[in-house]
């Protein structure tokens, strides 16, 4: 699996549509995602999973004047919900396939059964796999993308308790899911890290706490007020960066993403992360959920990424569906089946 900062073809992703998912916010959840669009449509082509042709022209109406139609291209692929990084096809480059590329569909099951019906998001890894003229690599072991990060070369980071969760794969042990990690991303190594923020319904999706920004660099978010309900499981994710070393005695270089204030929503503390950053041609989508750590956050990522832009989106509305860029976002890299990538703008 390429590193997410690997040339793009294209980002894809699944229109916000559901009102359970943004109860009261759903327009302001798909103005988040129009400025998402606006922010990469310059940079790579994007595609959009719509759920039929009147979800079709509602969304183009949006986006009319802000992206060019040239752009985007509208996919009638029906979805459950809006989190493709979850459910979509993963590209990986593969040596036995003529297009030197796969698409990895791995089982899904809505974060553990928590969230019926997602027979169709089920179906969407497929069609991703078929449009892009790509052989399909179907797995039964559950997966979502969120839950892994990866540096491009064979080292990945994950957690026990989404991993390991008995609710995602009960006869896989730990070794039975490295192995198959391995095998079908890649991932030789992994960097095991322990638990989640407080309101994260995925069971601790590492693209909620730590990020590989280089192959050996991670940025891993720390609550510094030890009053904060999510200091210790993050102090002790920390604890085992560092301690980490590879077969060398190489470690890593861990940097620190402060966590945002808490962001409410009707009385619950919603998994706000400024690690469900995203990064494009050209440029890193970093949430902002209002207050100064938006800015001493951005400057963190930028640091790490001097030769791209640092676009902050509003996630207040987006956050309250229990998820943010990262999430909403799945990277196509260059090159599949022979497209010619557009010269960056």
């Amino acid at each position: 699996m390429p590193a997410e900062w690997s040339l793009h073809q294209a980002t894809w992703l699944s229109w916000p549509h559901n009102p359970d998912t943004w109860p009261g916010v759903l327009d302001a959840a798909e103005t988040a995602m129009a400025d998402v669009v606006t922010a990469l449509a310059p940079r790579e082509h994007i595609h959009i999973n719509v759920q039929d042709e009147a979800h079709a022209g509602h969304v183009a109406a949006l986006l009319g004047g802000r992206v060019p139609q040239d752009r985007i291209s509208l996919e009638r692929i029906p979805t459950d919900d809006a989190w493709i990084r979850d459910y979509g096809a993963i590209v990986v480059r593969d040596d036995d396939s003529p297009a030197g590329f796969a698409a990895v569909d791995f089982d899904y099951n809505a974060w553990g059964g928590k969230y019926p019906p997602y027979d169709r998001d089920c179906a969407v890894a497929a069609q991703m796999a078929d449009r892009l003229g790509l052989p399909r690599v179907s797995s039964s072991m559950v997966l979502e993308g969120g839950s892994v990060d990866v540096n491009g070369e064979g080292l990945a980071l994950v957690t026990e308790q989404c991993l390991l969760n008995l609710n995602r794969n009960p006869s896989l042990g730990r070794r039975e899911i490295e192995d198959r990690l391995a095998a079908l991303l890649g991932s030789s190594d992994l960097i095991w890290l322990g638990e989640g923020v407080i309101g994260d319904d995925t069971d601790g999706h590492i693209d909620n706490l730590a990020r590989f920004v280089s192959p050996r660099r991670v940025l891993t978010v720390v609550a510094a007020d030890p009053a904060d309900p999510n200091h210790e499981a993050l102090a002790e994710n920390r604890r085992r960066l560092d301690a980490w070393r590879d077969r060398n005695g190489k470690g890593l270089d861990v940097g620190e993403l402060p966590m945002p204030p808490p962001v409410m929503h009707d009385g619950n503390r919603l998994p706000a992360s400024y690690a469900n950053f995203y990064i494009a041609n050209g440029v890193v989508l970093v949430p902002a959920y209002g207050g100064e750590s938006d800015r001493v956050a951005t400057r963190i990522v930028a640091e790490c990424f001097p030769d791209r832009e640092i676009v902050p989106i509003d996630c207040r509305a987006l956050i309250v569906g229990l998820g943010a860029l990262h999430c909403l976002t799945q990277q196509i890299p260059v090159m599949v089946l022979g497209f010619e990538h557009e010269k960056q703008k």
